[in-house]
């Protein structure tokens, strides 16, 4: 199951959680939330180890915007949480880099907008919907999500905290690829709790060992 950690913006939370069992780290370049990374020193980036995917998030920005900060980032995958076009994440995905769409569920209706991205996107990502794009803390429904009947791998997303590793690993769904952690970690805006977030894998690793 992949693991990402997104929201990341604060130099030594990153330090710290590069020596953990994560599978993709995200940053958050849009300048409308607390956890953006704007003025994240590209630098630190290289603390990461090479298994380590870095996600670069953006918000209805084209690729004129996108591709400088991905070259400047050295980013593996793109993660697009507005209301971007097919066209735009065929483009991206067509340089190489690994696109990932964001879609907000609050009904088994929200999902049908998937379709149009099948085929130039590598997963689709189902979160909360809410006001602002991600980051909101909050949960919804995941049988909402056996609606979805698209071939794309998709993670879930949306106020995911260290006390649902059960009903993670309770889930199941045949494109279900992984999960997002962001809000339900931090002790301030972009500053991850690394204590929890190390204990929340362990304990997801745990459980897992002892369903196979």
């Amino acid at each position: 199951m992949i693991i990402k950690c997104c929201g990341m913006k604060d130099p030594e939370s990153i330090r710290l959680l590069a020596t953990l069992k994560l599978d993709l780290m995200g940053f958050i370049f849009w300048s409308g939330t607390a956890r953006a990374a704007l003025q994240l020193d590209p630098a630190v980036l290289d603390l990461l180890p090479e298994r380590m995917g870095r996600v670069g998030v953006f918000v209805n920005e084209d690729e004129k915007t996108i591709l400088p900060v991905t070259c400047n980032y050295g980013l593996s995958h793109v993660q697009l949480h507005g209301q971007e076009t097919p066209e735009l994440c065929a483009r991206i995905h067509s340089t190489g880099l690994k696109v990932i769409k964001a879609f907000p569920v609050a009904c088994a209706e929200d999902l049908k907008a998937a379709a149009n991205y099948e085929g130039c996107c590598d997963y689709f990502l189902f979160d909360s919907k809410s006001v602002l794009p991600g980051g909101s803390g909050l949960q919804y429904d995941w049988s909402l999500l056996q609606h979805y009947k698209g071939i794309t791998p998709f993670l879930v997303s949306g106020g995911i905290g260290a006390q649902d590793a059960k009903r993670i690993l309770q889930f199941s769904h045949p494109q279900f690829a992984g999960i997002d952690i962001n809000s339900r970690f931090e002790t301030a805006p972009g500053v991850k709790d690394v204590a929890l977030t190390r204990q929340f894998l362990k304990e997801i690793n745990q459980q897992s060992k002892e369903n196979e």
